[in-house]
């Protein structure tokens, strides 16, 4: 090993009669390099600055059950008009969360403590502040009164329960949420972001998995987001409630929704120093669910009017083997808790989360 020899540099001339061919075959590399990544790795379709209008539905449309299921399983997202939630709601909601920011780091800490995934989180890359809340809005403190806050997350958590029910129908399984209020919990995000970060979506962490995410549009404000088909920068209708599908329901759905990567993120513009607060409702399953694809209704009710009559494990074989004989399984079973943790720590721009479980 001593013996060998390390060839010598090139000379000078060598390198300038080359130069046009180092350019072309370092192309010619970096091309044959993207060529080989795998499907999960590649870059994402570039960022579109033109904001295109998200489909426009009424919960008051007699064919409501039809337009959710073709604008989720073709887009992953839509907007809502003629919801019941009024923009003096809204209004006095993000009013007390911009209270909150006020308040210094010191007591944001106290007042709400991390519990992951609950808590005030000061993002370390510069991409602003965040509190999530629970259901109620609880915090430490008894002298923070968050009655709008806690308004708004029930009003939306309401209109995400009546959105899930319609799609679980659409696609044919029993939504579990329906019978058993103790299937889903909801996390409010309430998140303030800083201009000069925002125009391209904060994937860097911090997501968390949902079954259907819900804003309420107080303003005339794009977004930019990743779906299944690439990135979207969307700008919805004032008043209306902007719902992306989460990828807890893709995977109910066993493949036929499409869904939103994380959270969509407020384009601030070009300004500087600007910052805006965004609110958005997370319906999600508690951290000890398992997630797999579920059963077509047939095949439940079936099995439920058998439970008497077959032990558990033979249960278990039925539901697989019924499910395999209506459609192939896309997603494997996992445990809610480990892919929460993954999918927020981790980067969501190169990778899928969900790939990990795929079949």
């Amino acid at each position: 090993m001593d013996n060998i020899t390390a060839a010598p540099p090139p000379t000078p001339s060598a390198q300038s009669n080359s130069h046009l061919g180092t350019s072309a075959a370092s192309a010619d590399a970096l091309s044959r390099l993207l060529h080989r990544l795998p499907p999960t790795l590649s870059l994402p379709t570039r960022l579109s600055t033109a904001a295109t209008s998200p489909p426009l539905i009424s919960l008051s449309d007699p064919n409501l059950q039809d337009l959710l299921f073709s604008a989720s399983s073709q887009l992953g997202f839509f907007q809502l008009t003629n919801h019941n939630i009024s923009s003096q709601l809204a209004k006095s909601a993000e009013s007390e969360s911009l209270s909150l920011f006020e308040l210094g780091k010191d007591i944001k800490e106290s007042y709400f403590p991390k519990n992951w995934p609950l808590g005030f989180e000061d993002d370390e890359d510069g991409n602003g502040e965040s509190f999530w809340l629970d259901a109620e809005c609880s915090t430490v403190s008894t002298e923070l009164v968050l009655a709008s806050l806690r308004e708004l997350t029930r009003a939306l958590e309401k209109v995400g329960l009546e959105v899930i029910e319609m799609l679980s129908n659409g696609v044919g399984f029993e939504n579990p949420a329906k019978e058993d209020p103790t299937r889903y919990c909801s996390f409010l995000w309430v998140h303030d972001g800083l201009d000069g970060n925002d125009h391209k979506p904060g994937l860097s962490g911090g997501s968390y998995p949902y079954i259907v995410g819900l804003r309420y549009q107080i303003r005339c404000q794009k977004y930019s987001m990743l779906t299944d088909s690439g990135w979207e920068t969307v700008l919805p209708q004032v008043d209306s409630v902007m719902v992306t599908i989460g990828d807890i329901a893709q995977v109910w759905s066993n493949g036929r929704l499409k869904k939103v990567r994380g959270r969509p993120t407020a384009c601030l513009g070009d300004g500087k120093n600007s910052s805006c607060v965004s609110m958005a409702l997370l319906v999600t399953l508690p951290l000890e669910s398992t997630v797999s694809p579920l059963l077509p209704k047939e095949v439940a009710n079936e099995i439920n009017a058998n439970e008497d009559e077959i032990g558990e494990d033979i249960e278990e074989q039925n539901e697989i083997g019924n499910f395999c004989k209506t459609e192939k399984r896309l997603f494997s079973s996992f445990s809610f808790e480990d892919y929460a943790w993954r999918a927020y720590h981790e980067p969501l721009l190169f990778k899928d989360p969900l790939d990990k479980y795929r079949i």
